[in-house]
């Protein structure tokens, strides 16, 4: 890297339904999680060309999200989180990444408009 900052790409709000949870109920019936992604990227290389082979194809990264959350239930956020940012960072171009996975229908029992967990992986340096 060459010390020049890193461009963010943001996609924000991908809604998925999916089966995560401690509770019997919330495996069952599942529930709506929301998904916003802060991708650390270079685009001068896309800016110059013009050519989506040059950056990060967003709608094809949303719809592997989108299957990472919605496949094998597991009890914690924490969890579906790091493998959304798994995904991500399957992606070359992306140095690092922000998740946020917003369960707003979390079972709680008080009022409240959401519940999300934010964190941030970087890519790790090719041997």
């Amino acid at each position: 890297m060459t010390g020049l900052p890193i461009d963010e790409l943001s996609i924000l709000g991908v809604e998925c339904f999916a089966h995560h949870g401690v509770f019997d109920f919330e495996r069952r019936e599942g529930q709506t999680f929301v998904v916003d992604l802060v991708l650390g990227l270079d685009t001068a290389p896309a800016a110059a060309s013009d050519d989506l082979a040059d950056t990060v194809d967003y709608g094809s990264l949303v719809a592997q999200v989108k299957a990472a959350v919605e496949s094998d239930p597991v009890d914690l956020i924490e969890t579906v989180a790091q493998r959304i940012a798994d995904v991500c960072l399957g992606e070359r171009r992306v140095q690092w990444v922000r998740v946020t996975i917003h369960k707003p229908d979390a079972p709680i029992d008080a009022t409240f408009r959401d519940v999300a967990l934010t964190i941030t992986r970087n890519a790790r340096p090719a041997p």
